[in-house]
């Protein structure tokens, strides 16, 4: 390492997983990335140069949507490698260190902080679902309000009109709301934990569907198969109502640290 350069932090694991496990693994800059170990634990690291991702530089990066697409999607293959050796704990994106003694610093400091995550993720991972509902599909079990439009004047019954079509779609919301209610209490039971995330704009999904729910959970990987049996039958039984089960998933919404 030189002065220019600085140390991007990708998870801490145990101290079974070593060099030997991360042969071949390249990060953010395209670096080869190594463990540094101390007190019974391992940081997974990899050495950046600070001219791309020093904190000036990184703040306009980070403005860049392409630019941090490709190193997101760096950063989570790393954090994915390390999980396919043993039970890890993510940090965060642009987590940057000084050099090596840092980070061995940190470990020494929150030994039993990342002890105890790395226990409590063992054996589980993320599971993402999501629920897209369909606005027309649910309203036809809404009961329709008798007109009172006949004898109206037009714009008495336009305004009896709009009020209609509101309080409709107030109704299908509520509905879709009480689904993803019950939904989340479902999925939760079956998980060691589950968090509610807010539902994600169209744009960003690609899907012009409306999204009414969207939860992590952290499930037993022995029951991962009667979760995504859950996950279908809810999907099933709901009319109007379409669920997505994406994962397994490092467990970052279970980790909750921070570099």
């Amino acid at each position: 390492m030189t002065a220019d350069d600085g140390v991007w932090l990708y998870s801490i694991t145990t101290d079974s997983i070593g060099d030997a496990q991360l042969a071949g693994v390249t990060g953010v800059a395209d670096e080869p990335v190594r463990a540094v170990a101390s007190a019974g634990l391992v940081a997974v690291v990899g050495t950046v140069s600070l001219s791309e991702f020093g904190q000036d530089p990184l703040q306009r990066n980070l403005e860049d949507l392409d630019w941090l697409a490709a190193t997101a999607r760096a950063h989570d293959a790393v954090v994915a490698a390390v999980l396919r050796h043993g039970p890890t704990v993510p940090l965060r994106l642009a987590t940057l260190y000084l050099d090596d003694d840092r980070v061995r610093l940190l470990l020494d400091e929150r030994q039993e902080e990342f002890g105890a995550t790395l226990r409590r993720v063992t054996g589980r991972s993320e599971w993402g679902v999501k629920a897209y509902g369909d606005a027309k599909a649910l309203a036809q079990n809404v009961k329709e309000e008798p007109s009172a439009t006949g004898t109206a004047g037009k714009g008495t019954a336009y305004l009896l009109r709009r009020r209609a079509e509101l309080s409709a779609q107030q109704d299908v919301e509520r509905r879709a709301a009480g689904h993803a209610d019950e939904i989340h209490s479902a999925l939760r039971g079956h998980a060691v934990d589950g968090v509610r995330r807010q539902v994600t704009d169209p744009v960003l999904t690609g899907k012009r569907a409306w999204m009414i729910f969207n939860g992590t959970y952290l499930v037993d990987n022995a029951r991962v198969d009667d979760f995504a049996a859950l996950v279908s039958a809810l999907d099933t039984e709901r009319p109007g109502i379409t669920l997505d089960l994406t994962g397994p998933w490092p467990p970052y919404s279970f980790a909750g640290i921070d570099g």
